[in-house]
């Protein structure tokens, strides 16, 4: 699986619609301070679930919308769309090309798509499952990462080679099926004392 093609459009600082390359070989992207290198990482991000504002580097979800110059008005929605080769069959999925859309308007909506199909996060979550693909795995390292990696923060090295490893799929399994076993364990105290209730009506 090969990451193909980026297409930002009114996302941070791209106003117009950005489409950047990735072909066989290494893709650099280099310019001076503040031109928005740090952007499309966020955009990378973005488009694969990133919930965090701070993450984004932006106070509020809607700050990512492209917010207009002097010259220009401000963007309604911004919109990336993230593309893979997957010849390899390495996702579990029949189609050879992959595209991941994620959309926000101005007034609050938002949509994910897959193969222009409207989806969930959860449905992208769980197709780029220890792949190495995703809005905090190991195959997206911006500056700041490797400083956390190097002094394991948050223990940021032991994530790092579970979701290397392809741990990481069981170990959200497990917590779901935790998850679920609370959940029912709740039901049935509630069915409990519902059966305690009745039976205290039965005697009278």
């Amino acid at each position: 699986m090969q990451l193909t093609r980026l297409e930002i459009k009114g996302f941070k600082s791209f106003g117009d619609k950005v489409t950047i390359n990735f072909n066989e070989g290494v893709t650099a992207i280099v310019g001076p301070n503040g031109c928005g290198k740090s952007n499309v990482i966020d955009a990378m991000r973005w488009v694969l679930g990133e919930q965090s504002t701070k993450a984004l580097r932006s106070e509020k979800m809607e700050n990512i919308i492209f917010n207009g110059t002097k010259n220009r008005k401000q963007a309604q929605l911004a919109e990336v769309s993230l593309s893979f080769d997957n010849t390899k069959n390495i996702l579990p999925t029949a189609y050879s090309q992959v595209t991941v859309t994620r959309k926000l308007y101005r007034n609050g909506d938002s949509e994910y798509r897959l193969n222009d199909v409207q989806c969930r996060l959860k449905d992208i979550t769980d197709l780029f499952l220890d792949t190495g693909i995703g809005s905090d795995s190991y195959s997206i390292i911006e500056l700041k990462m490797v400083d956390e990696i190097i002094t394991n923060k948050e223990h940021s090295r032991r994530s790092l080679f579970e979701e290397a490893s392809g741990i990481s799929k069981y170990k959200l399994r497990k917590k779901q099926t935790f998850n679920k076993l609370k959940d029912t364990e709740a039901d049935l105290e509630r069915v409990e004392d519902l059966l305690f209730e009745i039976e205290k009506t039965l005697k009278p």
